[in-house]
């Protein structure tokens, strides 16, 4: 069956069933492999993408489930200011070591600081609880996600950009 998805922006048109994954959608047949495989339970969030900037799970989001939405992946995500943030800061604070989970954390991250522009360590906790890192890169992962954060705080007398 033919399903037109939007994706990074871009209508898509693919020929697969109402119930395959969007994950398997993305990496085998648009050949976008930066969302990657993990554990196909929604579990370790290897795979997030952004569903109409809501981070979602795509091993268990069948494409069937997606008329009319507007789906971000790793590949597109640096093209928001809050992205670009993100990906700064995970520069900064060397997060990355195996990089397999990084797409994951870094679209998790940033559909948090698209709802929260301040938040609390709990609030960071919370949110990336879900995200699994091998390496244990944790606690660069909340500094860099308070880096970004804070890079979109107006200083005393500036406007926010």
């Amino acid at each position: 069956m033919t399903q037109t998805l939007k994706i990074n922006g871009t209508e898509h048109q693919v020929d697969v069933d109402d119930d395959t994954p969007l994950l398997w959608v993305l990496r085998d047949v648009l050949g976008m492999t930066g969302t990657k495989f993990g554990c196909a339970m929604a579990l370790c969030g290897a795979c997030t993408v952004h569903m109409n900037g809501v981070a979602i799970r795509s091993c268990v989001t069948p494409v069937g489930s997606l008329a009319g939405a507007s789906i971000t992946t790793i590949e597109a995500v640096g093209d928001t200011d809050v992205g670009r943030r993100v990906q700064q800061a995970w520069l900064e604070h060397e997060v990355v070591q195996c990089g397999y989970c990084q797409s994951g954390q870094i679209m998790a991250a940033t559909s948090l600081l698209a709802s929260n522009a301040n938040p609390s360590d709990a609030d960071i906790d919370a949110t990336m609880a879900g995200n699994i890192c091998r390496c244990g890169t944790y606690v660069r992962i909340r500094e860099a996600i308070k880096t970004a954060a804070s890079k979109s705080q107006p200083t005393s007398g500036e406007a926010k950009s």
